[in-house]
């Protein structure tokens, strides 16, 4: 009796002392319980930082333990470079700042991912290069300072193609290794915004941010099932940027959702007086995420362009079922062809454009950083030579490191005729052959497949199921990276394989509206978007 007694004070007890605890704060634990950050979007989590469910440090903490669970241990899907050891302490201080004077924004809190080109203060600038290890920014890229502003979290800098090139090993780099697909884990990421993309589709962060000179964006977003936009050429800066091809590179964002990435670019976009090619961005930026409209392809006219069919049989078949879809809701679909320059873009424009813009562009990049890194390209070719290098467990990839040495020695082509034809004749004969198309067409937007062929395999495995028959899978995407004309690529389907394929909607410049409100439509119809297998939810 006496035992039984005792416990029962000890629970009178423990009943009083939960019956005088404040009732705010008991709801509040017992709210935080029930949200659970995977796979939301920025309204969704914004309302619950909001409404108390849950605090930013805690958003945070709950993408650090998925980084360490998913990209350090367990599958190793290898898209981190560097984490922020601020971001905590950044989270703290943003929710005091909450309470105290409300959200700056819808991304107030938010946490999200760099690719490491992009300079954040306080981590190092590799874009994947061994070479740049010690490479430490004194200023926040121009984008990257207005994500801040916004309150927004750097969580994290991703790995990417080394000095944003694949040269047959996408998502590889000395700095970082190989990111690998969360998909299929004998796939790649594409390149060369490879660990932005995977980072974000295995909910490492709410968003990432990306660059896009040939593909990089696009691609990536394309075989990781998400929505990646490549925005007109000079609506968002790309300073504090390593560059790779000043004529042909832009920044862009990577997100679960259209809604994700129209509301991250309205933010990311806007006139940088360190970009000139800007200069006219605020007269275009929108609130692009406030006017998407799900009806939008009911009545819209879509140019389909065929000369990017025909590469994987899988990726046609859903490419023709996102057009039967498209029909269905009251889309009128004409086929449209281009020339054939148009259509092999690589040799003649992109090819000869980068290897000549480079080594100049890329030297003044590295003067702008402190003293003691390597200040020319020839420097950063012995570094990735150097015994230490080649020797160790994530040597330069040899066909970037060729693909080095020839914009060493193509650097003064920046001066030739050719170069001169090709930027002021060629690319805007091609940004008019589009224009015509459109315009002749009567056409809101040109669909196709984002790239020919599904993820491809890493080039450390083979896998007998992938099949590309395409002279070049990226060659849907040279054209507005030719043209400095946007992108938007959205989900479209899944493979037998398990990987995304993407559709992609190309338009005239600054029409980045216009191709979001089609996008959005075709998502909302479809939900095409499905969760990484191999990085799943680690709540119950």
């Amino acid at each position: 009796m006496r035992k039984k007694y005792i416990n029962f004070k000890a629970l009178l007890a423990i009943l009083l002392v939960f019956s005088i605890l404040p009732w705010n704060h008991a709801n509040a634990e017992i709210a935080k319980s029930t949200f659970d950050p995977f796979e939301k979007s920025i309204d969704e989590v914004t309302k619950a930082l909001d409404t108390k469910q849950i605090t930013s440090e805690e958003l945070v903490e709950y993408y650090l333990k998925r980084i360490e669970a998913f990209d350090k241990q367990g599958p190793v899907i290898n898209s981190i470079i560097t984490v922020n050891n601020q971001a905590l302490e950044t989270a703290k201080v943003l929710d005091t700042e909450r309470k105290s004077k409300g959200p700056r924004s819808k991304l107030h809190g938010i946490p999200f991912v760099v690719k490491d080109n992009y300079d954040v203060v306080g981590m190092p600038t590799t874009a994947g290069a061994v070479a740049l290890k010690n490479e430490n920014p004194t200023k926040n890229s121009f984008t990257v300072q207005k994500l801040i502003d916004a309150g927004a979290i750097v969580i994290a800098k991703t790995n990417m193609s080394e000095l944003a090139a694949s040269y047959g090993r996408l998502g590889y780099s000395s700095m970082g290794g190989l990111t690998i697909n969360p998909y299929n884990l004998n796939r790649d990421a594409s390149g060369s915004s490879s660990g932005s993309a995977a980072a974000v589709a295995a909910n490492f962060a709410v968003f990432g941010l990306g660059t896009d000179t040939s593909g990089s964006v696009r691609g990536p977003a394309n075989v990781t099932g998400l929505v990646g936009i490549r925005p007109t050429m000079g609506l968002t800066s790309r300073s504090g940027v390593v560059p790779s091809s000043l004529s042909l590179d832009v920044t862009g964002p990577l997100a679960r959702s259209v809604e994700d990435a129209s509301l991250v670019l309205t933010t990311m976009a806007g006139t940088d007086k360190a970009d000139y090619a800007t200069k006219s961005a605020n007269r275009y930026v929108q609130d692009y995420a406030k006017a998407l409209n799900a009806s939008s392809l009911k009545q819209a006219r879509i140019g389909v362009a065929t000369d990017f069919f025909g590469g994987n049989d899988e990726v046609d078949a859903i490419t023709n079922q996102a057009i039967a879809k498209m029909k269905s809701m009251g889309t009128e679909v004409v086929p449209v062809t281009f020339s054939k320059q148009t259509k092999y873009l690589w040799t003649p424009v992109l090819g000869p454009v980068g290897d000549a813009e480079f080594k100049i562009q890329f030297e003044k990049y590295l003067r702008s950083l402190p003293a003691g890194g390597p200040k020319t390209l020839r420097e950063v070719i012995d570094i990735s030579e150097s015994p230490e290098v080649l020797n160790s467990a994530t040597p330069v990839n040899p066909a970037r490191l060729e693909g080095l040495k020839t914009a060493l020695a193509k650097a003064d082509t920046l001066y030739s005729n050719e170069y001169k034809k090709i930027v002021k004749k060629e690319m805007p004969e091609t940004r008019k052959e589009i224009e015509m198309i459109m315009k002749k067409n009567n056409l809101d937007a040109i669909v196709f497949p984002t790239m020919a062929c599904p993820a491809s395999n890493r080039f450390d495995k083979e896998d007998p199921t992938y099949v590309c028959n395409a002279y070049d899978t990226y060659a849907a995407s040279y054209v507005a990276s030719a043209t400095g004309f946007p992108e938007v690529t959205v989900p479209a389907g899944t493979v037998k394989a398990g990987v995304p394929v993407g559709i992609s909607f190309l338009g005239t410049a600054y029409s980045e509206q216009t191709l979001l409100n089609l996008a959005y439509s075709f998502e909302q119809a479809t939900k095409a978007r499905t969760v990484p297998v191999h990085t799943p939810n680690l709540r119950p």
